[in-house]
């Protein structure tokens, strides 16, 4: 529907079916496309060694294939991944579950169960993690090193290793367990296996742990273990400061990296709110001519980038909404949430979804508030492999037909070893008049400096 190609037909699928449209030039084209992909849906693929193609449909065909397996990698609709994640944990398999929608009695249940057995259950919803010097799911190209990482779900464990990597160090694990486990009603169980893991883990060093604010019961539990660890902690839980010293806290993602690293090298933390603030002053001399807008719109593809835009964003300008119904203020919008991906691809695969909200807003002309657009973009496997392309072209479009003035501000997510050449992103938003970070927290604080100016500058105009 969203790209032009709904039929009559189409309207009547329901979730068992398959849809397979086909826009050729003329008829014996789009006949012949449809007969070839038939052939293709009902051969059957030979079960060889070394056949690749093979795609067994059952998990005891699939265990009989890989007799020697120890992980399932589960991405299938929420109401039906429990039922599977059950029968993996009971044919003794470690988990990694992308599905969300899973009911948070399944998840402590099934967590439990892999308890029990001495099971990794990773998630629901994990995006992302690196078990062995694997990655799974939307995961960027990092060597291994001596930093074990334990985090919610996926970007926020993306941004943190990608600094990591930017340091010249590694990783030796990232372990996601769900952005639900360290509720009152799970109660951070796969976190403190997770920690035991890493705490008797010969190559990590030490550990990051990073998740949305804990609850304080699961807070005080999390302090008795690492009390008793070997092996140093540094915790992020953005917004959230917690009494005492059994952690090092960090306020942001790059913060935690730059902690940990330096832990190793026996560097100490230096705080900085930019690590080149030369380059700071180029932007704002290049930046030019202040924006009419007043606000902050962030459209962001990651949900703990997102949070933490949102974070600093509120320290520095005030009060920051989280929902496009609140379009007349700052506002940090997480496209990857529920509400957006329901029937299509995630923002991180599809970076055109946010080209049509973009659109649609200026369409309503309800991006004349807005003075500073910020955004993220989140590279290496699993994500779209040109996304600045498409950011450059809805801002080019964005200019020149609705004639948008707002400054862009990028934090580009990515290593030097990612699939999209982080080169040629950065220089393709440079290129199109954006402003590039290569952490989250200096795209959102620059942010916030474009608005103060232009504030400051209005209101010496008015004063005049």
């Amino acid at each position: 529907r969203q790209v032009g190609l709904n039929t009559d037909e189409s309207q009547e699928a329901g979730p068992q079916d398959l849809i397979i449209i086909v826009e050729a030039g003329f008829g014996d084209l789009s006949e012949a496309i449809i007969e070839q992909a038939a052939v293709m849906l009902t051969e059957k693929t030979t079960r060889t060694e070394n056949n690749l193609d093979y795609r067994p449909r059952t998990l005891d065909t699939a265990l009989g294939f890989l007799p020697d397996a120890t992980l399932a990698s589960i991405s299938i609709p929420g109401e039906y991944a429990a039922m599977e994640a059950s029968k993996c944990t009971a044919r003794g398999l470690n988990v990694f579950l992308f599905s969300d929608n899973v009911s948070i009695d399944d998840e402590k249940s099934l967590k439990k169960s892999a308890l029990d057995k001495n099971l990794l259950f990773m998630g629901p919803d994990c995006g992302t993690a690196y078990i062995n010097g694997v990655a799974l799911g939307f995961a960027n190209i990092i060597q291994r090193g001596r930093i074990g990482c334990i985090a919610a779900s996926g970007t926020g464990l993306q941004a943190v290793v990608c600094q990591i990597d930017r340091l010249g160090e590694g990783i030796s694990h990232g372990i996601g367990v769900g952005g639900r486990d360290l509720s009152r009603e799970v109660g951070g169980l796969m976190t403190t296996y997770s920690l035991d893991l890493l705490e008797n883990d010969q190559e990590t060093e030490v550990i990051i742990l990073l998740s949305k604010p804990p609850h304080p019961s699961v807070v005080e539990e999390l302090e008795s273990i690492c009390s008793k660890m070997s092996t140093p902690v540094v915790t992020c839980f953005p917004g959230t400061e917690i009494p005492g010293n059994t952690f090092t806290q960090a306020a942001t993602l790059d913060e935690a990296a730059t902690r940990a690293v330096g832990m190793l090298s026996g560097k100490p933390f230096e705080p900085c709110r930019f690590e080149d603030a030369a380059k700071i002053d180029r932007l704002l001399d290049a930046a030019g001519k202040v924006s009419e807008g007043k606000c902050v719109l962030g459209l962001f593809t990651g949900g703990t980038l997102a949070k933490e835009a949102q974070i600093i964003l509120a320290s520095e300008l005030g009060s920051v909404a989280n929902s496009l119904d609140e379009i007349s203020e700052h506002v940090v919008v997480d496209l990857g949430d529920d509400q957006y991906t329901v029937g299509r691809p995630h923002p991180m695969i599809a970076p055109e979804s946010r080209t049509e909200i973009l659109l649609d807003l200026a369409a309503e002309e309800s991006l004349e508030s807005y003075g500073v657009l910020l955004v993220d973009m989140v590279l290496g496997n699993g994500s779209h492999l040109d996304p600045a392309q498409e950011l450059a072209k809805s801002v080019e479009t964005l200019r020149n037909q609705y004639g948008f003035s707002a400054h862009v501000v990028a934090a580009v997510i990515g290593t030097e070893d990612d699939p999209q050449d982080l080169v040629t992103q950065v220089k393709t938003l440079q290129d199109a008049g954006v402003a590039v970070f290569r952490t989250n927290s200096e795209a959102a604080r620059y942010a916030a400096m474009l608005i103060s100016a232009a504030c400051r500058v209005r209101n010496l105009k008015e004063v005049k």
